[in-house]
């Protein structure tokens, strides 16, 4: 992505999105999150891309009205042509909070996007063609972030690590909960075992089990897995015990919730 300063900021907001942080909602602001990805392709964002106008943001904002000769006051202006990615980036943000994430947020239309697309569309019941047309667009503008409509159990009872929603420059589509290495992992709730094995995607060893109402649950980076696919297992049944398998820096488990393949916040069906 490769906009102007004056791009950049103008872009942001015709009302002025630095103005407002308080209007920004509970997942955050998707032009807030597009102002952060184009700061931080000009190396002046190093934080979260998360859509709040904090003082993170502000201050990259200041830093570039600097570097663009600009009035300092780190508020962005009206929207000036000239800032590609933009509307991909609001799109990677979009898809993300409804559960389709595409990898890095970068406002760039590749692979992972059209697919990300592609898998929205299908889960919406919109016509599957990757595009992200005026139907699509409305549907992720008016469609509310998907939560999970069973209750679950906790698999571990461990403090909150990192939560579902962005992390960096991607999306954590679970919840990190910090228990040791060994301890039991129990079924969130009753159901089939879907998969129970080595994950290449950095899961590394992986349960999923399907449940009811079209959801499912996912325990990653297990160290033993004590279920096998095709099982039926009750709530509360032991699956495996936590380790640091896959793309893991320490032992804890990573939960996900899913609804007919859409992440969901863990915490709405455990919290």
């Amino acid at each position: 992505m490769m906009a102007r300063p004056a791009a950049i900021l103008g872009a942001a907001l015709a009302a002025g999105v630095l103005a407002a942080p308080a209007a920004a909602a509970a997942a955050g602001d998707v032009n807030v999150a597009a102002l952060q990805v184009a700061l931080k392709a000009k190396s002046l964002y190093a934080g979260t891309i998360d859509g709040y106008a904090g003082p993170a943001t502000r201050a990259s904002v200041r830093a570039l009205e600097r570097r663009a000769g600009l009035s300092v006051d780190g508020v962005a202006g009206p929207r000036v042509p000239g800032a590609v990615g933009w509307d991909v980036a609001a799109l990677e943000f979009r898809l993300a909070w409804r559960g389709f994430p595409s990898g890095n947020f970068d406002g760039g239309f590749g692979a992972h996007l059209e697919a990300a697309v592609r898998s929205y569309q299908r889960w919406a019941g919109l016509r599957v063609d990757g595009v992200a047309g005026a139907a699509t667009l409305r549907s992720l503008s008016h469609h509310p972030i998907p939560i999970s409509p069973l209750r679950l159990q906790a698999p571990v009872h461990a403090s909150v690590g990192d939560r579902y929603g962005p992390r960096g420059n991607r999306f954590h589509t679970g919840v990190d909960l910090l228990a040791s290495q060994g301890t039991a992992v129990r079924a969130a709730g009753s159901g089939t075992v879907a998969f129970a094995g080595f994950s290449a995607g950095g899961y590394g060893n992986l349960v999923v089990i399907d449940h009811s109402a079209g959801v499912s649950s996912w325990y990653a980076h297990l160290s033993r897995i004590d279920v096998h696919r095709g099982e039926s297992l009750g709530v509360g049944a032991l699956i495996g015990r936590v380790g640091a398998t896959g793309d893991a820096t320490g032992p804890h488990l990573h939960f996900e919730v899913r609804l007919r393949g859409a992440t969901v916040d863990p915490l709405s069906a455990i919290g």
